[in-house]
């Protein structure tokens, strides 16, 4: 699984990578996670609203940080 976190380095995306960072390691999901801060990257995704996060090239969530659950329950589909 490839998993990109979309966001120019404000507080609430590197909240959304360490938490994402965090869930992968704790479920053992075999993943790599990435960190994109290039604004013409993220805005090639459609993505206006940042923290973004893309599982295997698809945008799941945009403009906000999920829960931890809801987090989980993302990466785990």
């Amino acid at each position: 699984m490839e998993i990109k976190i979309l966001g120019p380095g404000c507080p609430k995306c590197k909240t959304l990578e360490k938490m994402t960072r965090e869930v992968v390691d704790k479920n053992g999901i075999d993943a790599t996670v990435n960190k994109v801060e290039d604004i013409v990257e993220i805005m090639n995704y459609g993505v206006m609203t940042t923290p973004a996060l893309v599982i295997d090239g698809k945008v799941v969530m945009k403009g906000r940080i999920p829960s931890a659950d809801e987090l989980r329950i993302l990466l785990c589909i």
